[in-house]
């Protein structure tokens, strides 16, 4: 047996239980959790703003810990690798989008936390082809992250296109952050927008690399060629679409987003493009990571042990979180 935080009802908070090991089967892996991340997807899995989840569930994806058991199909990993286990856990591999290298879409896929355990407990099965093997670097609770927030703001910055120079970034949270070490060492101007009263975020904005930080409110000093929204308020995009040039381009990266309201066509016109962030391909993954060999990346962290997960969603839901809520197991 093994402990766990298992969400039994939407709505509810979770509840502390002895549940049995699982076991690893075929492709699978049996990791001993070291650290799990806690962030806002959690929050709309146990809102029930993401619908039908497995109920009970054990919450929990950004995993990082060793393998101490795997299938009998599972090969170049052992026991006592440390690996990384990401949101999309799964795909079908035979759907129209699995075939044209879109498996961040697929209709039949599994998500970690979700529609299978997650990583709120002391052991998670995982499938070894969905996850990343780390290095001795990461083996801490700030790396979480890199698996959640990290991966998402990377897929959300490679869509933008190469040329583009000048970026926005509205909300800035731990995707953000990355984000913009990235997008600097590549020679690109950044351009933060916070709520009005963050004046703490817009310092640190600029503390650590942004060229310009403002409130969302406000007109950046020249146009933008692309701009993120990390924040999962809708009326930001016709904001940002005032804000960016002809051709420029608005991504948004939050798994959910309050309703868009009306906005004339002129911002649209000129040939601006609104696009929507959908999940991460295996293939996202491995190119952050490879990335990330060249990046420091230091992400701070509130450490959470597994009885107190929520509390860590509260104080997330409240704000009250300075930097990634990490559970450890350890």
């Amino acid at each position: 047996m093994m402990h766990a935080m298992v969400l039994e009802k939407v709505g509810l908070p979770l509840v502390y239980k002895d549940i049995p090991v699982p076991v690893a089967k075929g492709f699978q892996v049996l990791i001993k959790v070291k650290a799990c991340g806690v962030c806002q997807t959690d929050l709309l899995i146990i809102d029930g703003e993401l619908t039908c989840p497995k109920l009970p569930v054990v919450p929990g994806h950004g995993i990082i810990g060793r393998i101490v058991c795997k299938g009998a199909t599972v090969g170049n990993f052992y026991n006592g690798d440390l690996v990384g286990v990401p949101w999309l856990g799964h795909t079908c591999g035979y759907c129209k989008f699995c075939l044209e290298g879109k498996e961040n879409l697929c209709d039949k896929a599994s998500f970690t936390g979700y529609t299978m355990n997650g990583g709120f407990a002391e052991y998670v099965i995982a499938d070894i082809r969905f996850c990343i093997g780390l290095g001795a670097e990461y083996d801490s609770p700030s790396a979480t992250a890199l698996l959640c927030t990290g991966l998402i703001g990377y897929r959300s910055f490679s869509m933008i296109e190469v040329s583009a120079k000048n970026i926005g970034i509205y909300g800035f949270g731990q995707a953000a952050q990355i984000i913009t070490r990235i997008a600097k060492l590549q020679g690109k101007r950044l351009f933060a927008f916070t709520r009005e009263t963050d004046k703490e975020a817009q310092i640190f904005a600029l503390r650590i690399g942004a060229d310009w930080a403002g409130s969302s409110n406000e007109s950046p000093p020249e146009k933008l060629d692309a701009a993120i929204i990390f924040a999962p308020e809708g009326e930001l995009i016709p904001k940002a679409l005032m804000n960016v040039d002809k051709g420029g381009q608005v991504i948004c990266a939050a798994i959910q987003m309050t309703d868009v309201p009306a906005f004339p066509y002129h911002l649209l016109w000129g040939e601006r493009s609104v696009r929507s962030v959908t999940n991460t391909t295996r293939q996202d993954n491995a190119a952050f990571f490879e990335l990330l060999k060249n990046i420091p990346v230091h992400i701070q962290t509130e450490i959470f042990e597994l009885k107190q997960v929520n509390d860590a969603i509260l104080k997330i839901r409240h704000g009250k979180v300075k930097g990634s809520a990490v559970l450890i197991m350890e």
